[in-house]
């Protein structure tokens, strides 16, 4: 039997289909609050907490002294929200291919399962509603071996609202679901703040899929402890260990 306890899954890209869509909904938001920038320079950012992506883009254009800068920041930031909102309310939201089988798998091995992400809490709950993972879920996204999943974290539940690359989102996980060894723990996300906020958290694997908002390519310059083509290639790996 494999020593693994938790599994520890970002969300849009690795167990929720984005066919760029959050990248558009920052494009977006980005032009219609005058902030200029272009889709590749957002897709580095991918799975950092979104309000720091504003407050990181706009300090490149207007520097943090400006007068205007938390105004022009909060502005984005809330178009954003809007934008993004609106879209996981009403298109489609689907699992990633093989995510519910590995789902499966985990569970009947008794590893529990955790799911971490840039997003903040309530396009979050959207998107686990939509889903039915939130079901069985207690007032602090803490599950039961019966559930989906096992806990839900966001920067939202995090001091000062800081995501990744800190490990803080693992080590709440690992800490509402009794797990003390992050040895036994599997980190895998689809990003580089991804892998290196499994690496932060001294995780056993810190692993990232590359059919996700990053290619093999942008991924392999960045430590990790392997490359997935998609996440069914996890079940074995496990078995491996």
């Amino acid at each position: 039997m494999t020593s693994i306890q938790l599994v520890v899954f970002d969300m849009a890209g690795t167990t929720v289909q984005d066919n760029n869509e959050v990248q558009n909904c920052f494009c977006q938001a980005a032009e219609i609050t005058g902030l200029k920038v272009d889709s590749e320079r957002i897709n580095s950012m991918m799975g950092w907490p979104k309000k720091l992506v504003f407050q990181t883009l706009w300090s490149e254009q207007i520097a943090t002294d400006n007068p205007s800068y938390a105004t022009q920041v909060e502005q984005s930031y809330r178009q954003f929200k809007q934008i993004l909102e609106h879209h996981y309310l009403t298109q489609p939201v689907e699992p990633t291919a093989g995510c519910l089988e590995l789902f499966h798998g985990l569970k009947q091995q008794q590893i529990k399962i955790a799911l971490n992400t840039g997003f903040y809490r309530t396009v979050t709950n959207i998107i686990l509603h939509r889903l039915g993972w939130d079901q069985g879920l207690n007032p602090d996204y803490v599950g039961s071996e019966d559930t989906i999943i096992q806990a839900s974290v966001t920067p939202d539940e995090i001091y000062q609202h800081e995501g990744r690359p800190a490990p803080y989102m693992i080590q709440k996980a690992m800490y509402q679901l009794g797990i003390k060894d992050s040895k036994k723990v599997i980190h895998i996300g689809d990003t580089p703040v991804d892998l290196a906020a499994g690496m932060n958290a001294n995780c056993l694997l810190s692993l990232a899929v590359t059919n996700g908002t990053h290619t093999r390519e942008q991924l392999e310059k960045y430590p990790n402890h392997g490359l997935l083509n998609s996440l069914i290639e996890l079940k074995n790996i496990i078995i491996n260990l």
